[in-house]
């Protein structure tokens, strides 16, 4: 069977790497069994623009891909009224002093991604994925939405950057592409079921209003600017387990922390109950791994943290060394359906030296 597996995986990498990486949503085929044993998997994010997020469930093998520009907010399923960013587009917001929309309000360059502007700032969501905090830099930028619409300031928002289109050098990423421009936005609770965005041009002294409700089967749901509509981005909260994204994360600097922007990042489901933890092979090989050797206690973290492999997994390259797969490490993966798997990295980039096309094996223990 685990042959069978294997075959059929490869089959499914080989059809993906002749398809288009514009053909947004797009699923893979599906494993015939749940849960699957394995296989090996690619998870194109669309070479080294990286203009797809890829949502992978392990249990059956499906590739779910959005194009990353396509969404700007994702507004909360759970109990709490929280709301996120695009932090895949280096979108930024700065909260005001005004609650009222129509103000005329003017761009603020400082409200951005990079080397300069501090995590203390608050201007994007902790990249924890934590969503509850007191601001300047912990929980989301977006402040929990108050049940009194007073509370609920006016935020500046940079939408950050249209999906890049330049070609770059082999081992390059050119995933930046135009400017989104801005916005000024407020959010409001729509009684207990939703929430309510107030949506204008920053020299506009008039708003356009948007209902969208909760969806409790969804970690969250999402709403573009561009199309002033929700779109469909994740897959249900107990449907996917890894996501390979660009992503705006902390990076420490001079003692204490930036924001900064990674591509080639990978995202567990700490939301709807993906836990993941490395182990080094000097401790253990790949081969060697059973799941009497699986720590219970070494997931704890990844209850708190989305970045357990983060960008762990490769090496950015440099001046003399092109991008590569670190092969020190692997992980092991609980997901959300209780299932565990061994997970370790094959590839960064194509037989080009292109980046964007990331390959990982993996094996469920029982």
């Amino acid at each position: 069977m685990k042959k069978t597996f294997l075959f059929l995986s490869m089959a499914m990498l080989t059809l993906a790497s002749c398809s288009s990486d514009d053909n947004a949503n797009a699923v893979a085929p599906v494993a015939p069994e749940v849960p699957g044993e394995g296989g090996i998997l690619e998870a194109s994010t669309g070479g080294p623009n990286q203009g797809n997020q890829v949502y992978v469930d392990l249990s059956n093998g499906q590739k779910t891909q959005v194009r990353r520009d396509s969404w700007d907010f994702g507004f909360y399923g759970g109990s709490d009224f929280r709301v996120i960013l695009n932090g895949s587009i280096k979108m930024a917001v700065k909260k005001l002093a005004t609650s009222n929309i129509d103000e005329v309000q003017a761009e603020d360059t400082s409200v951005n991604v990079s080397f300069s502007t501090a995590s203390t700032l608050g201007y994007v969501d902790n990249p924890t994925g934590v969503l509850t905090g007191a601001g300047n830099g912990e929980g989301t930028a977006i402040a929990e939405i108050s049940a009194t619409d007073a509370d609920n300031k006016v935020y500046l928002v940079n939408m950050g950057f249209k999906v890049g289109t330049a070609t770059p050098n082999p081992g390059s990423e050119a995933s930046t592409g135009e400017a989104r421009g801005w916005k000024k936005v407020r959010i409001l609770r729509n009684g207990t079921t939703g929430y309510k965005i107030q949506v204008a041009d920053l020299n506009a002294t008039t708003h356009q209003e948007y209902i969208i409700n909760k969806e409790a089967n969804f970690n969250f749901t999402f709403f573009s600017l561009d199309t002033n509509a929700t779109v469909s981005v994740e897959p249900a909260k107990d449907k996917w387990d890894l996501n390979f994204t660009t992503f705006t994360n902390y990076f420490a600097s001079q003692g204490a922390f930036i924001t900064y922007y990674f591509a080639d990042f990978v995202t567990s489901n700490a939301k709807g109950g993906t836990q993941v933890y490395e182990v080094l092979t000097s401790v253990s090989t790949y081969d060697a791994f059973t799941i009497d050797n699986v720590t219970d206690t070494s997931f704890w973290a990844s209850t708190a943290d989305q970045r357990t492999i983060g960008s762990a997994w490769r090496n950015g390259g440099g001046p003399s060394s092109g991008p590569s797969v670190k092969d020190d490490r692997f992980y092991v993966i609980k997901d959300v359906a209780g299932n565990f798997y061994k997970l370790k990295f094959l590839a960064l980039t194509n037989d080009a030296g292109e980046r964007g096309y990331p390959v990982f094996e993996y094996q469920l223990l029982d």
